[in-house]
């Protein structure tokens, strides 16, 4: 099976697993939608060129920031003092990337934004096929 089919179907699971935890946690899970479109605002550092775009792109699109997040927020409900949105903030940043990479929006590269590690997107791809 191709790695790039792989990466995409995991994070659909991801995605998933995400809206089963955010329920089970006992958030609201219209938060996941209501938030969605925030972590997009990453890209706006393509403004200033690729490169930096890239950058900020992958820092709001890396798992890393949402589970520390998320970590910071399970440690403080272990504490005994929850700080909810912690956790609401650090489930839906993880289901927007989730979701990005199932629909195959990877990570950029400098090339520019068509280019990820998932491939190329957009009318890139598009030109690419035909």
């Amino acid at each position: 099976m191709d790695p790039v089919r792989v990466q995409r179907v995991e994070s659909a699971a991801v995605a998933a697993l995400v809206v089963v935890v955010t329920v089970a946690v006992g958030y609201a899970w219209w938060w996941l939608l209501a938030l969605f479109l925030l972590f997009d605002l990453s890209m706006l550092g393509y403004l200033r060129g690729p490169r930096l775009g890239a950058l900020c792109y992958n820092l709001g699109h890396s798992y890393l920031l949402p589970a520390l997040l998320g970590a910071v927020a399970v440690l403080a409900a272990v504490l005994g003092d929850p700080v909810d949105w912690l956790g609401v903030l650090a489930t839906a940043w993880a289901f927007h990337i989730a979701v990005d990479r199932a629909l195959g929006y990877g990570l950029k590269t400098t090339e520019g934004f068509p280019h990820t590690h998932l491939g190329l997107i957009g009318p890139a791809r598009r030109d690419r096929t035909e």
